[in-house]
């Protein structure tokens, strides 16, 4: 099946594996929270036990290096397209509420971005992404 949006998560090439784990997934929580209509229904099995919904689509996950993501952020920020970020300073805080005040604190320019997630129209999706490689 062929969706009309697209799911895109870039993380930095230079993170240790369990970072890598860990920023995607919160980057994939952000568009699961954020974007209404991207998560499907419950699923159950055979037993009768339900779980619980995710992602009606793929989500396709990128590495580059820290100059490559910050250009294909300003890429989605230009054409406003649903994102979500994780800088360096998350990996210090224990919460939300700090993790939010990181980020407040400097300019979309400036950020330490070690990843971010984008959300929107499979070509604009594909253009903010043009370049990256699929992650190994």
């Amino acid at each position: 099946m062929r969706f009309d949006t697209k799911i895109g998560i870039v993380v930095r090439d230079d993170l240790a594996a369990w970072q890598r784990l860990n920023v995607t997934a919160f980057l994939a929580s952000a568009v699961a929270g954020g974007v209404p209509g991207v998560i499907g229904e419950p699923y159950e099995d055979a037993s009768g036990n339900t779980y619980l919904a995710m992602f009606r689509q793929p989500v396709l996950v990128y590495e580059a290096g820290a100059e490559a993501i910050a250009q294909a952020h300003a890429r989605a920020l230009a054409r406003g397209m649903d994102t979500a970020v994780y800088i360096e300073d998350m990996f210090k805080t224990g919460h939300d509420e700090a993790n939010r005040a990181t980020v407040r604190a400097v300019t979309a320019e400036e950020m330490p971005l070690v990843g971010f997630a984008v959300h929107g129209p499979r070509n604009g999706v594909d253009k903010v992404l043009k370049g990256l490689r699929l992650h190994p």
